[in-house]
């Protein structure tokens, strides 16, 4: 079951992409800016942590 529920999630991001590729970059450059801000913060944090 799990096993043709992840072809099945491959199978939906592939037609994602394809259909609407724009909106999928958008995603995951979203995606890549949260990290980027959640990283910094864990840095602040411990930047605060020495302090």
């Amino acid at each position: 079951m799990k096993k043709n529920l992840r072809y099945v999630a491959i199978a939906f991001v592939i037609f994602y992409l394809l259909s609407s590729p724009q909106d999928a970059a958008d995603v995951v450059n979203n995606a890549f800016t949260q990290l980027g801000k959640a990283g910094t913060q864990v840095a602040d944090f411990v930047n605060a942590l020495g302090k």
